[in-house]
């Protein structure tokens, strides 16, 4: 991938959360791969406990499979969870962040960050939406198992709604694409954002963002201005 050109890790990463608000909602699940130029170099998979009292909404629990048993009994605190997250992108130099549909889980990761005092981990990450690359090669609809689907990856990765498997996913998605077009490298910093309600949750200061159709037209790259 040209991406190594620019970059010396990798970290696909997805979040599994007790609701749609990073302010209000939490974290439950983190998980991560890391790789390099060589291959993959590690990954992570924690489920993280709740504030005393708070219990996880029933649509979640049927979504995800995750319980509020589980996270009392095999939980950890979100320090040791960011710890782990923090072991994946020790001694990259230029590092580079990805997660399909980039722009929630990146939210989500800097108010998770922020509570452990360690949002400096971002500080020097680039950052690669695979839902807006996705979105320029097929058109609707664009959930992960569409994506898994297209690229024929059913034996290889699975759209669970678990951390690991769908980072998992991404990443195998990722390494198709760039098999398919080797463009990644101009979506970088780069997100589309629905075209009608626009960006959701809070702009990341790095971030370029432009309306994105669900029917595909010319690459996104093309119409951003430097």
């Amino acid at each position: 991938m040209k991406l190594w050109e620019q970059f010396d890790r990798l970290v696909v990463f997805d979040t599994e959360t007790t609701g749609f608000s990073p302010k209000k909602d939490k974290i439950i699940e983190l998980g991560a791969v890391a790789a390099g130029p060589e291959g993959e170099l590690g990954r992570m998979d924690a489920l993280l406990s709740l504030p005393e009292g708070r219990t996880l909404p029933p649509y979640i629990v049927e979504l995800t499979g995750i319980t509020d048993a589980q996270l009392a009994s095999e939980g950890v605190t979100g320090p040791k969870a960011a710890a782990e997250f923090r072991k994946l992108l020790e001694g990259a130099e230029r590092p580079l962040l990805a997660a399909y549909n980039a722009q929630f889980d990146l939210n989500f990761l800097f108010h998770f960050l922020d509570a452990c005092g360690m949002t400096d981990l971002l500080r020097s990450c680039r950052f690669l939406d695979v839902l807006t690359v996705y979105r320029d090669r097929r058109d609707y609809p664009h959930k992960l198992c569409d994506a898994i689907q297209a690229y024929g990856l059913g034996e290889q990765a699975v759209n669970s709604h678990r951390a690991i498997d769908d980072a998992w996913a991404a990443f195998r998605i990722l390494e198709a694409m760039a098999a398919e077009l080797d463009d990644l490298t101009c979506y970088v910093d780069l997100f589309g954002v629905h075209p009608k309600y626009g960006v959701s949750g809070r702009k990341i200061h790095s971030i370029t963002y432009i309306p994105q159709p669900f029917q595909r037209e010319a690459p996104l790259y093309k119409k951003r201005k430097f």
